[in-house]
């Protein structure tokens, strides 16, 4: 079988150098907020290009975390609308729910799956305060026009970078295309822990300071509390893995580029609609997300041929239980991509060999 996502293999390249990080963790007696969160800290700040990096408990919490900063700052209040994909990982609009805000959903491009620009402003209302463009699937929104929009009606723009770590737009890194941005570092993304983490870079002094505050119970000084915040700390163990990790990014991205060139260049099935990429330079391939219009029996006939595959997503936000105030709404490109698409496996460590069956396989698919 062919997998769908390796993990096992992809981190057993570091496993000597994850037994070093565990032992220096546990001799240090310091598990929480160390030497090794503001490390990776300002690593990965230096990589995005930011000022400041806050290493949170997982991405989810980073989106929070910038709302509840906003409003800490005066800049957002409760019930103020936030315009997000309306076809994204649900985690995207949950953070603006939990942060008291109002999720209004913009349909994307049917073309790159993203946010499309030339709907924002049909949505702005005297309550939109944000937009929160998701990079899906590694490739970057059109940040040049939604900030051009943004800076019109006056409003922030977060990124959703959870899928996008090292892609490239106009020379600036996902991270450092906005006012704030979120990133997960759960498992399977392209710079994955060993289980939960997040981060949220920013140049904004005020706003990291506030979030720097709030990820640690709403005080930088223990027992003294600024705000209501959270318990949401990267830990000791997670941001040491991560460290040793964030070196090979580039070159595991350029990998993803490799395989995803040649899906493009040799795919040469009609009844599979490849992925639409704006500059694969910029591109990090997080997924590779094909569409077909009978994708059951595809996959089936994929798992037949022992090729793992994943739908990323099988049923849009506003179909969901938890937004069954939206659930009789119609967005029609949303529902068609959440009915069409399915991932193929992509990863750093899938062989030539792998990727030639892949392709065989799916041209010979009737």
């Amino acid at each position: 079988m062919i997998p769908f996502l390796d993990l096992k293999k992809i981190n057993a390249r570091y496993s000597g150098a994850f037994e070093n990080a565990l032992n220096s963790v546990l001799d240090s007696g310091w598990y929480i907020l160390g030497k090794n969160v503001s490390a990776f800290e300002n690593e990965y700040a230096n990589y995005c290009g930011t000022r400041h990096c806050i290493g949170v408990a997982n991405g989810l919490d980073a989106l929070i975390l910038i709302l509840e900063g906003y409003k800490q700052l005066g800049i957002i209040k409760d019930a103020d609308e936030v315009l997000v994909p309306s076809n994204t990982y649900i985690a995207s609009i949950l953070a603006i729910s939990r942060a008291g805000l109002v999720p209004v959903l913009v349909e994307p491009s049917i073309e790159s799956y993203l946010l499309d620009p030339n709907l924002i402003e049909a949505k702005i209302s005297s309550k939109t305060k944000a937009i929160l463009p998701v990079h899906l699937y590694g490739q970057l929104c059109d940040m040049d026009k939604i900030n051009a929009i943004a800076g019109k009606h006056g409003l922030k723009v977060i990124e959703d970078s959870a899928q996008s770590h090292g892609a490239i737009y106009n020379g600036r890194r996902s991270g450092n295309l906005a006012d704030a941005s979120g990133f997960s570092f759960y498992p399977g993304k392209n710079l994955g822990a060993l289980g939960d983490a997040g981060a949220v870079t920013t140049d904004d002094d005020a706003l990291a300071d506030i979030i720097m505050a709030m990820r640690n119970y709403g005080g930088v000084i223990k027992y003294q509390n600024l705000y209501q915040g959270l318990n949401s700390r990267l830990d000791e163990l997670q941001a040491a893995i991560l460290r040793f990790k964030l070196p090979a990014l580039d070159e595991e991205n350029n990998r993803r580029k490799e395989i995803a060139s040649c899906y493009l260049k040799k795919i040469k099935n009609p009844k599979i609609i490849l992925p639409y990429c704006r500059n694969m330079d910029g591109h990090v391939w997080h997924l590779f997300v094909v569409r077909t219009t009978e994708r059951d029996a595809f996959q089936k006939y994929l798992i037949d041929n022992n090729i793992q595959t994943i739908i990323h997503y099988p049923i849009p936000p506003h179909k969901q239980p938890a937004y069954s105030f939206w659930n009789e709404l119609n967005y029609p490109v949303s529902e068609l991509i959440h009915r069409e698409v399915i991932s193929l496996p992509i990863s750093p460590v899938m062989t030539d060999d792998e990727v030639d069956a892949v392709i065989e396989c799916l041209n010979n698919y009737k």
